[in-house]
């Protein structure tokens, strides 16, 4: 009796199972298939990183600028035309920064919504430091942004666009994003929110994180190669005195290297910071002769791999890299 019972129990599950497998086309072919996310397209490191962490789970942004040399100038390959001519979300800081790209994307991006963070609610924006000790770099602008508006640089009003190396600035860039995609994909509008409101609270973990870090640092003066940090000497209240505007690869000739070593020297600059694309080489013929040490900042994390935790791993090596070359001699 029992393993009638069992038989008896088994055999409608089993015709309803069957039953389903006969209506699953069916099913399949008059549901609504699920719109895929939104193709993103961003510009440099630190802004992908971000983007990508709001799309966790939903998608991944490309990565436009993905190399270490200079966002000012160059030339796009045929995949990264293809991409912005794809895209339906564009990321930028603005054409302050990735100059080279204003044209193209006004040419290639044209289906696309194009987002230039300098021109966005909700992010503080510095001026650039002109004048005294702050000598700039000068970057090939071919002073066009995307539908015909004229580039910021051009114009004059010299906005500084290194703004994700503020943590509040970080902060909104995640919300911004979260807000544009859930736009651009309202079936997963709540998913973004969620994800950046993680972001967030990762940032603001970091953030208390460094400000313990780069306390005991505040007063020590430093000179820069390239004017980039004002963001996160603002935060963090450190205590930049200068730059000096070497251009990469070109050794300063023997008037200039006195005039930068005069200037190490009247600013009392602890530390002389280059970044990646400058040779060590050149770092010691700058220095040589004075008290400063030579120590590296990365600004784009040119030596990171693209993700997520790309930003957090930029800031913390900022950090470490400030530490190492301010610290007073034990």
């Amino acid at each position: 009796m029992p393993p009638l019972r069992r038989r008896l129990c088994t055999v409608p599950v089993a015709g309803l199972l069957a039953g389903l497998a006969l209506l699953a086309p069916v099913l399949a072919a008059t549901a609504e298939p699920p719109r895929p996310v939104p193709k993103v397209v961003t510009t440099v490191k630190p802004l992908h990183s971000l983007v990508a962490g709001v799309m966790a789970g939903l998608g991944e942004p490309e990565l436009l600028l993905a190399g270490g040399g200079s966002p000012h100038a160059g030339s796009l390959r045929p995949s990264q035309a293809r991409a912005l001519e794809e895209a339906e979300l564009v990321f930028w800081i603005g054409p302050e920064l990735e100059a080279s790209l204003a044209k193209p994307l006004g040419a290639l991006a044209g289906k696309a919504r194009v987002i230039a963070l300098t021109a966005a609610p909700g992010l503080e924006l510095l001026e650039a430091r002109t004048g005294g000790a702050w000598e700039k770099a000068d970057h090939e602008d071919d002073g066009q942004a995307p539908n015909g508006q004229q580039s910021q640089q051009m114009e004059g009003q010299g906005r500084d666009p290194h703004l994700w190396l503020d943590p509040d600035n970080a902060r909104a860039i995640a919300a911004l994003a979260a807000a544009a995609l859930g736009e651009a994909d309202p079936e997963n509008a709540a998913r973004y929110a969620l994800n950046a409101a993680a972001v967030a609270a990762r940032i603001e973990a970091l953030d208390r994180e460094l400000t313990a870090r780069l306390a005991p640092l505040r007063d020590r003066p430093f000179i820069v190669f390239h004017d980039a940090y004002q963001y996160l000497e603002r935060h963090y209240n450190l205590t930049a005195v200068g730059a000096i505007a070497v251009a990469p690869g070109r050794a300063p000739g023997a008037r200039r290297l006195l005039e930068i070593r005069a200037k190490i020297e009247t600013l009392g600059a602890v530390c002389l910071f280059s970044e990646p694309q400058f040779e060590p080489a050149l770092v010691k013929t700058v220095i040589g002769g004075t008290e400063a040490r030579g120590g590296k900042l990365d600004p784009l994390g040119a030596t990171l791999a693209a993700g997520p935790e790309a930003y957090f791993q930029l800031m913390r090596g900022l950090a470490d890299s400030l530490a190492a070359c301010l610290a007073p001699a034990s």
